[in-house]
């Protein structure tokens, strides 16, 4: 036998070996949330059962997605020494992050009578729920709302609301992204050891992903959430003819928050105020200085809504993630060990 043929031998035994681990881990995983499947009924007024379809994510994660639930996935949130390349990253202690929390642009895309993070998603404005989110995590000293002064109120009353201690305060919006940013960062703390990015029409961010996002700026200095680019992605000419295929493995989009240790920051746009420079993201500054920018593995459930498909999307994913999510969690925590 030659040496292909033995190596396709060798390398089909591998893939079943890796789909009898699979179907294993299904098997397992199915028998545990069997007993859910009332609660899943109740919360989606239809029978569901345990039928599920398990894979291992490109990213090493195990996602289940559930077919009667609209096909939408629920993502295991990664280890932390999956961004780190095994080694684990440095805690963030509590009131350590200054979240900026972007709320001042005007959503032309979506077409509608108010800007597109003060419409309502679930009854609840869509700007929010991130809001609440970093609200609750106890490494958040403060959030900085970015936003129009007649806009205001919107968050004095979900804050009235909350029984969370973080601070709250506000700044001006600028003329573009990077403007809002700084006014933003001049207000700050001075004691803060990182600053926390985020679009505001970005309303199912994970709070284990940013704290992830977080342990991965302390160790290099600056991180960004994002996923993993699933489509083809293609470079074209001022013709659109095909200048050549990029790599999709190499290719990932990002998301907020962008999380920066102040010092950088600074330095940042101390340059870009020199160059003259416009950045359409914020790790853009520190990549400028030639300092390095980690990327944290997020969730694809994590989209700004910038069109009116995109509410539709998100109160999928808001009603799901308050009805199956936190039961399959339970579950997973007792069978999602190593088959041997």
């Amino acid at each position: 036998m030659g040496h292909t043929a033995v190596a396709l031998v060798s390398r089909r035994q591998e893939e079943r070996e890796a789909l009898e681990r699979e179907q294993a881990r299904a098997k397992r995983l199915a028998e545990a949330t069997a007993s859910l499947a009332p609660k899943v009924e109740r919360d989606w007024g239809r029978a569901c059962g345990p039928t599920a379809s398990f894979r291992e994510s490109d990213t090493g994660g195990l996602q289940c997605k559930l077919w009667h639930a609209m096909g939408l996935e629920v993502d295991r949130a990664p280890d932390a020494a999956e961004n780190s390349g095994g080694a684990q990253p440095p805690k963030v202690g509590p009131g350590e992050v200054s979240v900026v929390l972007l709320s001042g642009g005007t959503g032309k895309r979506m077409g509608a009578a108010i800007p597109k993070q003060y419409l309502k998603i679930l009854g609840e404005p869509i700007c929010t729920y991130s809001f609440r989110t970093f609200l609750a995590m106890p490494e958040v000293a403060e959030v900085v709302v970015v936003c129009d002064p007649s806009w205001r109120h919107v968050f004095e009353e979900a804050y009235a609301g909350s029984t969370q201690h973080a601070a709250l305060v506000f700044s001006q919006p600028g003329v573009e992204r990077q403007d809002s940013v700084f006014n933003g960062f001049q207000v700050i703390r001075p004691s803060s050891t990182l600053v926390a990015i985020h679009d505001s029409a970005r309303p199912l961010v994970k709070p284990e992903h940013v704290r992830l996002c977080l342990q991965d700026a302390a160790q290099v200095g600056a991180a960004v959430l994002g996923v993993q680019a699933k489509a083809t992605i293609k470079e074209v000419d001022g013709a659109l003819g095909v200048v050549r295929t990029l790599r999709r493995d190499a290719l990932w989009e990002v998301q907020t928050p962008q999380v920066i240790a102040p010092v950088l920051l600074r330095a940042g746009f101390d340059l870009v105020r020199r160059r003259g420079l416009e950045v359409t993201d914020d790790v853009s500054i520190v990549e400028a200085l030639g300092e390095p920018v980690r990327v944290t593995s997020g969730s694809y459930t994590n989209i700004k809504v910038t069109t009116p498909s995109d509410i539709l999307i998100a109160e999928r994913f808001l009603k799901y993630d308050g009805g199956l999510v936190p039961a399959l969690a339970e579950a997973r925590k007792e069978v999602e060990q190593p088959v041997t």
